[in-house]
């Protein structure tokens, strides 16, 4: 299973995704009230539908590894997987709105959550490809 490649970008985006949970997005002082608050860190933790969505990608690619056998399945998880990984970073942004914009920045490790949809395209492509290439070998005989 993991001499594939799409089994190895999967796991890169099952890590990335794991690692969002702690890493910050977004940074700076959050408005509530007209009053700044102080410093807050934007992470995958940081209200309920971004661990939803940053838990539910990370365990679906982790289960889309393991279904190697099943390839149709394993690339309708690549995709639902995908799907709301965009909806994870969807959410980043709509939550670093309430932040104070001259106070506040994106992190360097911002990059994480918007570096997991790549690499689970790559996975789907593969999955893609492997697929092919069994219709193909299966017209041959």
């Amino acid at each position: 299973m993991i001499q594939r490649i799409q089994s190895l970008w999967l796991l890169i985006a099952a890590a990335l995704g794991i690692l969002s949970l702690k890493t910050s997005f977004y940074s700076g002082h959050r408005i509530k009230d007209a009053i700044p608050k102080p410093v807050v860190f934007l992470t995958g933790s940081y209200n309920i539908l971004l661990i939803i969505c940053t838990t539910a990608f990370a365990v679906l690619s982790l289960v889309a590894i393991f279904l190697y056998k099943n390839r149709k399945l394993q690339m309708r998880i690549g995709i639902l997987s995908l799907l709301l990984s965009l909806a994870a970073i969807a959410l980043y942004f709509w939550q670093s709105q309430s932040f104070a914009p001259s106070e506040s920045s994106y992190d360097l490790t911002s990059v994480i959550p918007i570096a997991v949809p790549v690499f689970l395209i790559l996975a789907v492509r593969g999955i893609y490809k492997d697929e092919k290439l069994v219709k193909e070998s299966n017209r041959l005989r």
